[in-house]
């Protein structure tokens, strides 16, 4: 199984279109960062030690960079991307027969 995970490469870049399923991950993922961003700032703020504020802090910024990266994922103009898709595979269908 290992071997498997080694063999396979890591997306450089998302892909041009989402699909409903990916979606639904991005959406579930989104949440799940939210919360974390929001637990970690609520502990952060109730912190009385430094140390522990500071590295509450941190945590609940990954957190927070984490959902920003997968808000970007989602401002693609999907129905757009789809027609092009298409519009290329017909040209492309066009140009072999």
């Amino acid at each position: 199984m290992q071997n498997q995970q080694m063999n396979q490469s890591m997306m450089q870049s998302p892909p041009p279109a989402i699909t409903s399923k990916d979606l639904q991950y991005l959406k579930d993922a989104l949440s799940w960062e939210l919360l974390a961003f929001k637990k970690f700032h609520f502990l952060a703020q109730q912190a009385t030690n430094p140390n522990i504020k500071q590295a509450l802090e941190k945590a609940g910024q990954m957190h927070q960079n984490h959902y920003q990266k997968l808000l970007s994922h989602l401002q693609v103009n999907n129905n757009t991307v789809l027609a092009s898709m298409q519009t290329m595979q017909q040209n492309q269908q066009q140009n072999l027969q």
